[in-house]
């Protein structure tokens, strides 16, 4: 039995190959009982906690740290032999790699869990789908660097020369950013929206003589609805250059009206019409108290009053409009107030002889 186990292959006696799988399967064996740990005592002990973040790392670690413990068993299994040079090298080599790997994607996991249980909860609690529109791009964005790092370091570690591959990928991204600046522009105003919050969704707004309500509020485009139904889509570049007015979050509407009596009115009815104002407008529930009425001027055909108003925000603006006008007309045609209309007077100049 001795002289088997000392017969030599590829360099190794059959008892060195022997404890070399003894190793590995051990590792395996291990890597089975921690698994079992970690359903059995560890989750237990964690879903008893009111913090979700222990349930997290113990979910993000268990199955990368079995896999690990696999990984270095056969590591040292390799190691207890004597393998040729070329392959040597090869394996370590290999290991820088797979380790860096199996970092990368214990941080993936870790991320992928703190995306589902925190991230995208509060996205969806937001009025604003902005949010819900970038989150697939961050989830993707963040962890394509997690992996491209891990296998940066990976391949460094090992021994490779990545900073060519790096200088390489920095001019096609510097080639491809010129090639798609409107995009990236685009893409950075979506940003600007989402943090800076100049609106929402379902808001009245108004952007280079465009007005309209906001009906979808994507990465690249934002759109409107006009007043006359029609979609106006706009690129989110312009509302970091252009000033946006944002109608629905006015305190109140103001309203400006001219009025004209006639030029027989006189002073003691221009003083009673504006009082008619002050009374209809305190008397209607949807307008703020605070008016301004003035006799403000002698018109061509009319002694002018102004008078300003403010609808309460959440009102009708037509609606109240339409009240405050009949109230005024019915009123002025009670008190004898005559509005003015364009007249001219024609004189006739006696002939002579």
């Amino acid at each position: 039995m001795s002289e088997l186990l000392t017969k030599t292959y590829y360099g190794n006696t059959i008892e060195n190959w022997l404890i070399a799988l003894s190793i590995i399967v051990l590792s395996m064996v291990l890597a089975k009982v921690i698994y079992w740990i970690f359903g059995k005592f560890i989750r237990i002990f964690t879903s008893k906690t009111k913090n979700k973040l222990d349930s997290i790392i113990v979910d993000t670690v268990e199955e990368p740290a079995v896999f690990m413990v696999v990984v270095v068993g056969i590591w040292f299994g390799l190691n207890y032999l004597i393998l040729p040079e070329g392959l040597d090298k090869f394996i370590a080599h290999s290991y820088q790699v797979i380790f860096a790997l199996l970092v990368g994607w214990m941080l993936s996991r870790l991320f992928d869990a703190i995306y589902q249980e925190y991230l995208l909860p509060f996205a969806n609690k937001t009025e604003n789908d902005l949010d819900d529109q970038l989150m697939p791009i961050i989830k993707k964005g963040v962890k394509l660097i997690i992996w491209s790092m891990a296998v940066v370091i990976g391949l460094n570690n090992a021994g490779y020369d990545v900073g060519a591959l790096i200088a390489g990928l920095g001019i096609g991204g510097i080639a491809l950013a010129m090639a798609a600046k409107d995009t990236i522009s685009n893409v950075f105003g979506g940003f600007t929206i989402f943090a800076d919050q100049p609106f929402r969704l379902r808001e009245r707004i108004k952007i280079n003589g465009i007005d309209g309500t906001v009906v979808e509020i994507g990465v690249r485009s934002t759109r409107l609805q006009t007043l006359e139904g029609r979609i106006v889509t706009i690129p989110n570049a312009s509302f970091t250059d252009a000033p946006v007015e944002n109608v629905s979050r006015e305190p109140s509407r103001k309203i400006m009206l001219d009025l004209g009596l006639t030029y027989d009115t006189t002073p003691e009815n221009m003083q009673k019409a504006m009082n008619i104002l002050k009374d209809i407008n305190n008397k209607n529930l949807a307008t703020e108290n605070e008016i301004i009425t003035s006799f403000n001027g002698f018109g061509d055909f009319a002694l002018n009053i102004l008078f300003v108003y403010y609808i309460k925000k959440g009102e009708d603006n037509f609606q109240v409009q339409s009240d405050m006008n009949l109230e005024i007309l019915k009123q002025f045609n009670e008190a004898k107030l005559d509005f003015a209309f364009p007249t001219q007077t024609l004189y006739q100049i006696p002939s002579q002889g």
